[in-house]
């Protein structure tokens, strides 16, 4: 079976729709980042050098120096499927980022994105 085309697709070509989702509902760049960095474990500058790097989505969460353990708190649907079933892991983990930018974007406080 081919891999999905999100996998090999750059983490940098995505970003800025992350970015524009989000301040169009009126939150901002600074928060999106911070979602990332919680998510995977990166610091602000390796996030911004994987992105540099145009990095793909595969890459990206392989090489994440340390995925949060929170993350499997994560839950709801994004595109039509509950990222708790998704059986692939790097899917699974691609979806997860989808909801945290989604609730992000819906107004939701970022205590409860990071699952504090």
């Amino acid at each position: 079976m081919a891999k999905h085309k999100i996998y090999t697709m750059s983490v940098a070509k995505v970003y800025p729709h992350y970015v524009l989702k989000a301040e169009k509902k009126g939150r901002t760049k600074l928060e999106v980042d911070e979602i990332i960095r919680w998510l995977t474990g990166y610091s602000q500058e390796e996030l911004e050098a994987q992105l540099e790097k145009e990095t793909d989505f595969e890459t990206f969460f392989a090489e994440a120096p340390h995925m949060n353990p929170a993350r499997a708190l994560i839950k709801g649907v994004v595109c039509g499927v509950r990222v708790e079933e998704i059986e692939e892991a790097t899917m699974r983990e691609i979806r997860y980022l989808d909801k945290l930018i989604d609730e992000l974007a819906r107004g939701k406080a970022m205590e409860k994105i990071l699952r504090k």
